[in-house]
């Protein structure tokens, strides 16, 4: 019986926590021209020039934040999942992991004669809300390094699952660890995207008309903003967290031209108003990473504190757990999202 491989695609790492390491990943992550889209040679100048070589040494400190004697817990907690995941499946199934940038690139996996041997091969990017600068460039990645290839077995990408009943059962149990009733507020954050991104999924509705943080539109299949805001919806559902007390924002803005509400502003305003404890949920990071533990865990709190807060506490991603490993195998073996 031919066998078939799954592979856990996530977005990347620093090889070390020296400069010249990261300085290698930023040249490669901000040199997509899906996640920076300006002509080549303006994005080059500006990556090249003064992008990687004023924030390499700043995001090199961050990272040492986050390494342990493990290493990258974006990397070993990836890892973890495939190894739980290939027990899970069984022999019928190889189950690899990918980088989109750095190291273990996916490209060089895809490029590898191994998968020659497949009659399937089924990617999962670990992106709940597709982005034409996560999953998008994920799947145009697969498909130029499959393109010289003499053999090209059937390929599925699962390109969401935002939506997906069992993911929101995973992010609603590692909520329900946490008492919500002794908290004032929570903030469900999700990664920014520039408006330009929005609204080219959609030019015929710009993305400030829109009314998809009060209901899901017909055009939101692939909108990422109309999807974060079901994803709270969803889960505000599952866990009874009334909305009134909680808001959906989004961090990691490079411009003010960024989804609104920012989240930083967001908790100063919270703190302004005497409120002392909150709660941050981050439904599009399905792995522990630099954002969430350092951005999110450290420096918001931080924040918090500094305007009259007291606590902001962090629920985790969903790393390695059961019952995320559970839900892929069922995207594996079954009840597909395409």
């Amino acid at each position: 019986m031919s066998k078939k491989a799954v592979v856990l695609v996530n977005v990347g790492t620093p090889d070390s926590t020296k400069v010249s390491d990261v300085a290698k990943y930023l040249h490669e992550f901000l040199g997509d021209g899906r996640v920076i889209d300006l002509p080549w040679l303006s994005r080059k100048l500006l990556v090249n020039f003064i992008i990687v070589p004023f924030r390499s040494p700043k995001s090199s400190k961050l990272y040492k934040k986050v390494w342990d004697e493990k290493g990258s817990p974006l990397l070993y907690l990836t890892e973890n999942l495939a190894d739980k995941l290939r027990q899970e499946l069984g022999e019928t199934y190889d189950v690899h992991i990918g980088m989109r940038y750095q190291n273990p690139s996916l490209e060089k996996l895809i490029k590898s004669n191994k998968f020659q041997k497949y009659s399937e091969v089924i990617f999962i990017p670990l992106f709940p809300q597709y982005a034409s600068s996560t999953t998008g460039t994920v799947i145009e990645l697969i498909y130029k390094s499959l393109a010289n290839r003499d053999v090209i077995p059937k390929i599925n990408v699962i390109s969401q699952f935002y939506d997906h009943p069992e993911f929101i059962n995973c992010f609603a149990d590692n909520i329900s660890k946490f008492n919500v009733n002794e908290y004032d507020f929570v903030i469900f954050t999700y990664h920014g995207l520039p408006l330009s991104h929005i609204n080219r999924v959609h030019p015929e509705i710009l993305e400030s008309s829109c009314n998809c943080q009060n209901e899901f539109p017909e055009h939101g299949q692939y909108c990422y903003k109309a999807c974060c805001f079901e994803t709270t919806r969803l889960l505000l559902k599952k866990t009874g967290i009334a909305p009134e007390k909680s808001i959906t924002s989004f961090q990691s803005r490079l411009t003010n031209k960024w989804l609104k509400p920012f989240s930083d502003e967001v908790i100063i305003e919270y703190a302004k108003q005497g409120k002392k404890r909150g709660l941050i949920v981050a439904p599009s990071f399905t792995t522990d990473c630099l954002e969430t533990i350092v951005e999110l865990g450290i420096d918001y709190d931080e924040l918090f504190q500094s305007h009259g807060g007291e606590k902001l506490d962090m629920v985790p991603s969903l790393n390695d757990n059961d019952l995320f490993v559970q839900f892929l195998k069922k995207l594996v073996i079954g009840d597909k999202v395409i």
